[in-house]
């Protein structure tokens, strides 16, 4: 699992200098942002499931700046975020939305998408809320969510690793 996430991710020295991620100062250097253990990795994996969920721009910004202030494993905190991406963000807009609606009691309204400023502005009002709070409760139980199962799963390969390791001593 922990070499998994090493090899796909950039390393320490890459985010450190980035430009974007100048702000953060000496956070950068705590060697907890870049530790994969399953403490700060699980940890980081969820805060990058919940800010994937947030709708607002910089959603990768404030998924490293999280995970600095927290001491949560940044780059797997930044790699999250991408769950949305310019794919997957029309169907999830329209999915929390529509559960946003259910958690408030209102029946979802049939509108037809336009991607223009105008339609936005008039329909903010009737959509505005719903998509609110559809948004940040999934955010939090897609979070739980990952950061459960996550921490299963790390737990679940530490077994099995030592049984298979266990069975190789005890063939010997």
């Amino acid at each position: 699992m922990k070499r998994f996430f090493q090899r796909y991710l950039p390393d320490h020295q890459t985010l450190r200098t980035h430009k974007n991620l100048r702000f953060l100062g000496d956070l950068l250097h705590d060697p907890r942002l870049w530790h994969f253990s399953r403490r700060y990795t699980v940890r980081g994996l969820a805060a990058g499931a919940f800010f994937a969920f947030v709708p607002v721009p910089w959603q990768m910004l404030l998924a490293a700046t999280a995970a600095a202030w927290l001491r949560f494993n940044l780059p797997v905190a930044v790699a999250m975020v991408w769950i949305t991406n310019p794919l997957t963000i029309p169907p999830l807009a329209y999915v929390t939305y529509r559960f946003g609606a259910w958690l408030l009691g209102r029946p979802p309204l049939d509108w037809a998408f336009d991607p223009s400023l105008d339609w936005l502005l008039q329909r903010a009002g009737d959509i505005g809320m719903p998509f609110l709070v559809g948004t940040l409760t999934t955010a939090v139980l897609f979070s739980t969510l990952t950061f459960c199962v996550a921490h299963l799963i790390w737990r679940w390969h530490i077994i099995s690793r030592f049984r298979r390791r266990r069975a190789l001593a005890g063939a010997r």
